[in-house]
């Protein structure tokens, strides 16, 4: 009895994952840099193997501490805390994108810069009509976040399972639509990564909301599988609140990016 926890707090068990995490991630980052210097992907594959076997052992931690009740109302504020400030911080990393993108587009440079004949696109670069295809994307990923919204609600007003199970089914395969629509696109590009500043921009900005997608239809895929095994409930579904926070982030994004680099910038 003199050792019961008499608070709402959890304290944490040792745990080798954070030292794990960042081992694994420092040698993705040399295989990376050593990737670029023609020496090979297998160093970066084998310390991305590392990242994901750290995250699938971390977070199944982390669901068996719900599981067995230390997720409290106190450590669940906690959580979603740290969810958004991460959010934030997602937030700056697009704000770099943008940034560099709107400085080149307001600002062209003349001679001995990336944009050598002062104007916006480059000359030479065939820019995407954004009526179609990014139109059309942009329609499907804000359909897959109506989906998730309504699967939300369906747990916390409702605990309805067959319209959460319903809308997660519907929004994990528009975002899968999304991708395979973006790579398509990509295979159409009339401009590439390398020689000028506006297809770097354009590749970096997209392509890593194209990645935040993909980990996005996994976020939720998870939360299927969750649903399936009885693990949310209308007053503690923290894990799928960060879901759906995390895919409404990636849908404004893809709005900035559809409305300042498809319209404005092209």
């Amino acid at each position: 009895m003199a050792h019961e926890k008499n608070h709402d707090y959890h304290i944490l068990a040792p745990s080798i994952y954070p030292f794990l995490g960042s081992v694994a991630a420092f040698i993705m980052l040399f295989g990376g840099v050593m990737w670029m210097h023609d020496s090979g992907p297998w160093i970066f594959l084998i310390g991305f193997a590392a990242v994901l076997y750290t995250m699938f052992g971390w977070w199944s931690e982390t669901v068996k501490e719900n599981k067995a009740g230390d997720h409290t109302k106190v450590v669940r504020i906690g959580l979603r805390y740290g969810f958004i400030l991460f959010i934030m911080s997602e937030v700056m990393f697009f704000a770099a994108w943008f940034w560099t993108f709107f400085k080149h587009a307001l600002y062209p440079m003349g001679e001995m810069s990336p944009i050598r004949d002062g104007q916006w696109p480059p000359a030479g670069i065939e820019t995407f009509d954004p009526w179609h295809l990014p139109l059309i994307n942009t329609l499907i990923l804000l359909c897959s976040g109506a989906a998730a919204t309504w699967a939300h609600h369906a747990l916390v007003h409702e605990n309805n399972r067959k319209d959460v199970k319903s809308g997660l089914i519907i929004a994990i395969a528009l975002g899968a639509i999304f991708t395979v629509f973006q790579a398509y696109e990509y295979s159409h590009a009339a401009f590439g990564f390398s020689g000028n500043i506006y297809g770097a921009t354009f590749f970096m900005a997209t392509g890593f909301h194209g990645f935040h997608v993909i980990v996005g239809t996994i976020f939720l895929f998870v939360c299927l599988m969750r649903v399936y095994a009885g693990h949310f409930t209308p007053d503690n579904h923290v894990g799928f609140e960060a879901a759906a926070w995390y895919w409404h982030f990636v849908d404004v994004v893809w709005l900035f990016l559809f409305a300042a680099v498809y319209i404005w910038g092209g």
